[in-house]
Order: C-alpha cells, then structure tokens, then sequence
C-alpha cells in the first residue's frame, strides 16, 4: 500500500493521531528515538539554533493511561500483563510511559511493511521492559538485534559505586526473510608506518590482510596463487589473502559492522557545524547507517519523534523518501535549516498539523449500517458505561472520531448510549472512558 502523505512531509502534532491517520502497510523503515522515562527536564541553550526546545521527560499515571489500560487488557492481554508487571515490579511512572509507547508502537505495527525493519532507541532506564513491549506486539521471532551504540569510546565521566554509563539500546525487529537489509562496514585507518601485525605488506608493495583457507577447493587455491592471493605461513598453512586500500601513506581496512558501535561518538564530539544544540540529538552518521542498511533508494522513512530531525535530513541526503511527526514546531524549523544548509531543499519540505485521511480501507458503507452486527457483538451493552441497553437506545460512535483521523471501518466503530454519546462528542474513547470512571458512572463487571 502507498503512503497517503507526500514526501518530505513534517507534521506538529501529536504522532498517536497522526499514525491513526497513516495508511496500513505504507513504511519501509521507523526509526524512533522517544522520551528515556529519564526524569529529567530538556531545553536547548540559549543562543543556539534549537534556542526554545524543551520538554519534560517525567511520567505520571493519569485517567487516560488506565483507558488505554483497559483497552489493552480486552484486545490485547500479554501486552496488558507486561505493563502491568511493570507498574509492580518497577514504578507507576514506568507503567504510565509503557501505556504511553504501546498504544504508538501498536500503529506502527500496523503502518510498517513486512519487509520493512523498525529501530527503537533506548537507554537502559526502561529499555529492557520497552523490548518486552516490542516482543509481545511486533513478535519475539522478529527480534534481529540488540544494537549497542557505545558513544562514550573516547571517555567516560566517573561516578561513584558504579561504573560510568556510556551507550544507549538500539533495538531492531524485522522479519528473518523478505526484509531488507544489507551488510554495513566501517573504515580503520592505519599509518602506512605503524601497521598491526594483522596488516602485511607483499612484494608488490600492496597491503593486505588475511584469512583461515576454509572451504576453498584445491583448484580454487590454484587459481588465485596465480593472481597472488595465496599467503604461506612459516608452518605451511593457507591463507587467503584480501587487498587493501592504500590511502595518502595510509592503509584503508574495511571492518564488518556487528551489533556493537563504537566508532560513532555523541554529539560532543561530532564537527560543530552538525551541532543544533537540541538537547537529545543523535549523530547524522548513525541514522545514516541505520537508513543505509535497512532501505532502498526511494523508501518511506518515517520518525514519529523526529526532534530536530536528524532522520529526515539524513534520508534526505541517502535518496528515501521521508516523514517526520513531533510536538514541538521547533522541529520544522530545524528540517529547513538543515537541508537548506546541505541540498536547498527547505522549500520542498510540506508542513502539515492536519491528519491525513486513510485511503487504505476501500469504498466502505453508511457506519449505521453496522449498529445490529455491533449490538450481537457487545451484547446489548454501551461501550461507554458498560451497562445493558434496548437496541434503540444505542448509537454507532467512531471509536476514535473522524475529526481526529478515525474511519467508517468496522474495526473503528461501537455501540455508545444515548447519554455516553454525546459527552464523548469529538473526544476519544479513553477519554470518555476516563471521565465516566473518574466520576463514578462506570461499572466494569468483568474488573
């Protein structure tokens, strides 16, 4: 299915509707890079070009969490037993901001293609509860890496009765076949003069390093003695010998990329002039690695908590198409200065607060039409109060209103009373649900 937004499209909302709004099935690659639950307040210094950015990364449980909750629990029960395993085991506030990202990262299941791949960064606050919320929505099977970004290579600040905390969690889901991906690899640079044992230097004055002969047949061992490829060690034994490239006085080795990187460092230690001063921005080289091996030229990349829009401008400059959604306008701001610095493209750039309109779903019929399937469904009972009604004293609702992306779609639909109804008016569902439980009105028998 095709996206239903153009390219470069930037949106400042809140990214919960804007994903309600995204067409199934329409985004090669989600990187998200969301609140740490760090408790922790941000803004940008002043003076710099991110001056104004600030939010507050606290987390508190409120009415709407337990909505959403309680939605959870019906529709999706192991996904309401990890959350509220993590209300228990580590704080209210965590079980608030698992509420917060499950209710997102199940949209995102829903947008993302099967051969795309979704990138959640995270550090080691709640990390490790957000991987059970990933393995329980998106699968435990399409788990492919835990990446560790270890940015504090060049040093780390001491503290005391622990050791210093110097990476982040980058997890990676996608399927095992059918997704796209494709093998990274960094550059090692080696003076010419000071070389490691592992790095020689042949006859022809070429640079090379080797490996075990492994499964190479005794032909093909003859074939490349001949184009000087064999190396002999002093007891006998094969190896293969791999070229490498000679650089300014300067050997090139080129070194598979694992799960671990520590060849990209954190924005203080990045070349100023691809500093903002947003206070949580990550490395243009590490969205440009993530872009490179996981899409193709022309792909939709979508960052729903884009900041200061580090994957935008990176998929920009890889040839993908983009989306970016976050709260803050400073973020549009940032996009066009950006590219506008790089590539004068800032004018192209599409802002947008309105949510687009689903063109996924087909030619669908009046909703009214569906209110006798909905009554057998929920057994005469409002979805609102819960308690038992007449067919006539129900009405068909948009579980989430069309005012706020929600479509005709069955799935999207409910049975609401004549009094529930209209209090909920263009609000959404949690929201009715939290108003009638703060004011007594209802009453769960299955609680």
């Amino acid at each position: 299915m095709t996206a239903n937004w153009e390219n470069r499209t930037l949106w400042t909302a809140d990214n919960l509707d804007i994903l309600r709004g995204m067409n199934s099935d329409s985004v090669d690659l989600i990187y998200l890079d969301p609140p740490f639950n760090s408790k922790q307040n941000y803004a940008a210094p002043i003076g710099s070009r991110a001056a104004g950015a600030a939010f507050k990364d606290t987390w508190t449980l409120d009415d709407v969490d337990l909505a959403w909750h309680g939605e959870i629990a019906e529709r999706q029960p192991a996904l309401y037993a990890i959350l509220d395993a993590a209300g228990h085991s580590h704080s209210k506030s965590t079980k608030s901001y698992l509420i917060m990202m499950a209710v997102r990262l199940l949209e995102m299941k829903r947008i993302i293609k099967t051969s795309g791949s979704i990138y959640l960064h995270c550090d080691p606050t709640a990390g490790h509860y957000l991987k059970m919320l990933m393995d329980s929505i998106f699968g435990a099977e399409y788990f492919r890496n835990e990446i560790i970004w270890g940015y504090g290579g060049r040093g780390a600040k001491a503290v005391s009765r622990q050791f210093p905390r110097n990476h982040d969690l980058i997890f990676l889901y996608g399927a095992e076949k059918g997704r796209k991906h494709r093998r990274v690899y960094k550059e090692i640079l080696h003076p010419l003069h000071k070389l490691p044992s592992h790095i020689r230097i042949d006859k022809t004055g070429k640079p090379y390093k080797t490996s075990p002969r492994g499964d190479y047949t005794d032909a093909s061992i003859a074939r490349l003695e001949k184009e000087n490829r064999i190396h002999r060690t002093s007891s006998g034994n094969i190896r293969i010998k791999y070229f490498l490239e000679l650089r300014n006085s300067t050997v090139v080795d080129r070194s598979l990329v694992g799960d671990c990187w520590d060849d990209i460092p954190d924005m203080m230690h990045t070349p100023k002039d691809e500093r903002t001063g947003y206070p949580t921005q990550k490395p243009l080289a590490l969205l440009s690695r993530i872009i490179e091996a996981s899409s193709d030229e022309g792909d939709m990349v979508l960052d729903p908590f884009c900041g200061c829009a580090t994957t935008c401008v990176a998929a920009e400059h890889l040839g993908r198409q983009w989306a970016g959604i976050d709260l803050s306008a400073k973020a549009l701001e940032l996009v066009k200065f950006r590219l506008k610095k790089d590539t004068m493209l800032a004018e192209k750039v599409l802002h947008r607060n309105d949510i687009p309109q689903r063109s996924d779903l087909g030619k669908l019929p009046n909703y009214r039409t569906h209110k006798h399937s909905l009554y057998g469904i929920q057994e005469g009972c409002c979805k609102g109060c819960l308690h038992f009604f007449e067919f006539r004293h129900l009405e068909v609702d948009h579980i989430m209103p069309k005012a706020r992306g929600g479509s005709e779609h069955p799935d999207n639909l409910q049975l609401l009373c004549n009094s529930c109804n209209p209090m909920k008016g263009n609000s959404s569902h949690e929201e009715l649900v939290a108003k009638l439980t703060r004011d007594g009105l209802r009453r769960d028998h299955r609680l």
